[in-house]
């Protein structure tokens, strides 16, 4: 069997499904994600569960992910087993939140092939049931968590209610227990200082925005996940429906954003990208934000032809590699941010051909 050190290694061979770089409006469009919160029945939530109810719900989660035809063979890994780093780098491919790595006992995550599914046990609710896709598919990842879940409720039965629906620990979750969300890329909103008029629409029409990792954490990169704020009262094609129609106009902006800077401010936009890419490949240290916001620059030029030689493929894979706990792994031990940061600065030089 596996040890948990071997399956992490395999994580590392492969990119995250979030930025594999494809999918409908790639460029404007990391990803898409849809989530189902579900407990079950007969069990205490996670604000009234003892240790040793929680130990009884990991158990037969485990038993019940043995009969989830679409899971094929997940690879488990408990919460416990996992040191402070590797418990970081799942957060850092999104597998899992950053509540979830916090109070280890009993907790662990099911991760699908290819990192699409994972499922997080014992967060705030028993199941955290996620689907993730490339680019604008939240009606792929629907098809995909549809099934899932019908096959999850088959062999561990969810608290549900008729009067109003599934039952979870937090009431904005309550009803399909769905949260549907998409990770944009909008530096041209932020570029031409629209974006927090932008994110003050979205905040009215029932969305809200948060940054890369989530609830908690301020946008980085130019990154910013939009997802719906209720789940009660409306359907799950109703809340997809929602955040398409809103997100196609927050799209519009940030292409028209995109369009008005080459037409405009094309010198300033090229210095901006270049003069990114210059530190990028030359400097002998740099942080995580400030790779991030300029590995932003870099990706925008890219995408938008300025730079050519260099693809998205290879900026999404720095994306993450320069995280913190993925230099840690790569380098096959604990770091010190002065380490981190010297680390990082080499990885991305050798990947753009510096000095």
């Amino acid at each position: 069997m596996a040890s948990p050190k071997d399956h992490l290694a395999e994580l590392l061979k492969q990119p995250s499904e979030w930025l594999r770089g494809s999918g409908p409006v790639s460029d404007i469009v990391i990803s898409s994600r849809i989530r189902f919160a579900r407990n079950l029945e007969k069990f205490p939530f996670a604000t009234r569960a003892s240790l040793t109810s929680q130990a009884a719900v990991l158990k037969a989660v485990k038993e019940g992910l043995t009969h989830v035809p679409s899971l094929g063979q997940p690879m488990l890994l408990e919460m416990a087993d996992l040191n402070e780093v590797d418990r970081q780098l799942l957060v850092e491919r999104h597998l899992v939140s950053r509540e979830h790595v916090v109070h280890a006992d009993h907790k662990a995550v099911a991760i699908g092939s290819g990192e699409v599914i994972s499922i997080m046990i014992n967060e705030e609710d028993h199941l955290r049931i996620q689907v993730m896709q490339s680019g604008m598919n939240l009606r792929d990842a629907w098809g995909l968590i549809d099934t899932l879940d019908d096959e999850l409720s088959e062999a561990l039965p969810y608290a549900y209610s008729s009067d109003w629906g599934y039952l979870t620990c937090c009431p904005t979750n309550t009803g399909t227990g769905m949260r549907a969300s998409v990770m944009v890329h909008l530096p041209s909103l932020v570029l031409t200082k629209q974006i927090n008029k932008v994110l003050h629409t979205i905040t009215k029409l029932g969305l809200t925005a948060r940054g890369l990792y989530g609830e908690g954490t301020e946008a980085s990169g130019n990154f910013f996940q939009i997802s719906n704020q209720v789940a009660l009262g409306r359907s799950e094609e109703e809340l997809i429906e929602n955040i398409e129609r809103i997100l196609k106009e927050v799209i519009h902006q940030e292409q028209a954003g995109r369009d008005s800077l080459l037409t405009n401010n094309r010198i300033q936009l090229e210095d901006r990208v270049w003069r990114a890419y210059g530190i990028l490949k030359h400097a002998k240290t740099i942080s995580s934000n400030e790779a991030l916001d300029l590995l932003s620059a870099v990706r925008l030029g890219v995408d938008l032809g300025v730079m050519n030689g260099l693809g998205r493929n290879t900026v999404n894979e720095l994306f993450l590699f320069s995280q913190p706990a993925h230099l840690q792994k790569l380098e096959g031990k604990a770091l010190t941010a002065k380490e981190r940061d010297a680390k990082r600065a080499h990885l991305i030089r050798s990947k753009l051909g510096g000095s």
